[in-house]
């Protein structure tokens, strides 16, 4: 199965994010204007400004490690990944999260670094 050996069971984040749009549209479908109104949110809340969208979805990732968010960690590596940031950016984002959130950043910095290595194709340093 890809990056990771098939003896060890862990989760592949780029199948998460695929069922995670998945899922969403079912809920879309269901929440209408407030499902609209979210998006609208986080589309103008991650839009290049004063601070630069990839920035965003760092800070965005930092956030969803303190808060505990398993979807939103894998939404967040990914988009951060692809808006251009680096392993190294990646990780610092990571530690930060782990600082504000304490033992449980432990745990939920361990699945971000493992969705980075998925989305990156490669072990981090």
């Amino acid at each position: 199965m890809g990056y990771y050996s098939d003896t060890h069971r862990v989760t592949h984040y780029p199948d998460v994010l695929a069922e995670n749009a998945a899922n969403e549209v079912t809920l879309f479908k269901n929440t209408g204007d407030t499902a609209k109104g979210f998006m609208a949110m986080h589309k103008d809340a991650v839009a290049d400004g004063a601070i630069d969208s990839k920035t965003k979805e760092l800070m965005a990732l930092a956030v969803s490690i303190a808060i505990r968010c398993e979807g939103c960690i894998t939404s967040h590596t990914d988009s951060a990944i692809k808006k251009g940031a680096t392993e190294q950016e990646i990780i610092e984002t990571i530690k930060v999260g782990m600082m504000m959130s304490g033992g449980p950043g432990m745990i939920y910095g361990s699945k971000a670094i493992a969705a980075a290595e998925q989305f990156f194709g490669k072990h981090l340093a």
